[in-house]
């Protein structure tokens, strides 16, 4: 039985979803609970900031959403304000989850959405990690493929039980 153009529309959208999903549980561990002064660290002058990284993630994921509404808007709106602009990335992640779980049709291919916006913002959750190790305060590495991520979990609640090792993860 051959696949639909509609199954494919619905598969490429699901995965999309759990990609959000992964970004939203990769995020929480490296913005949670960082030291006092990281928000403002620069390694360079020319390298964005924690702080600035994290805006950076808000304008990407409502970049996102505008994308599946059909238009191609890109807004840099970063508060300035760690809290705020944690809470501005997850409130754009529910919001773009929300849309790809209805039924409505996506202005832009999910592969487009994800290729642009939500790539950059994986990469981007990369660099706050690597910059969280620069500041001593390492985020603890983890067996990601065996991260208990749940499609449309897109909040700063993520699973606490974490796969989490020191050493070889080959055994885990």
């Amino acid at each position: 039985m051959e696949s639909t153009s509609n199954d494919l529309i619905a598969g490429e959208r699901s995965l999309l979803r759990h990609a959000l999903a992964t970004l939203a549980y990769r995020a929480e561990k490296v913005l949670r609970d960082p030291p006092a002064t990281f928000s403002g660290q620069r390694v360079v002058a020319e390298v964005r900031s924690p702080l600035e990284i994290v805006g950076h993630l808000g304008d990407l994921v409502e970049w996102a959403e505008q994308l599946a509404q059909g238009q191609w808007i890109w807004k840099a709106a970063g508060v300035g304000e760690w809290e705020a602009d944690v809470e501005r990335f997850y409130a754009a992640l529910a919001r773009l989850d929300a849309r790809l779980a209805a039924d409505a049709a996506l202005g832009h291919p999910a592969s487009v959405i994800f290729q642009g916006p939500i790539a950059d913002a994986l990469t981007h959750v990369g660099q706050l990690a690597m910059l969280r190790r620069l500041a001593g305060s390492p985020v603890r590495p983890e067996s990601y493929g065996r991260a208990e991520i749940r499609t449309g979990r897109v909040g700063r609640e993520q699973s606490t039980a974490r796969r989490e090792f020191d050493g070889d993860a080959s055994a885990r």
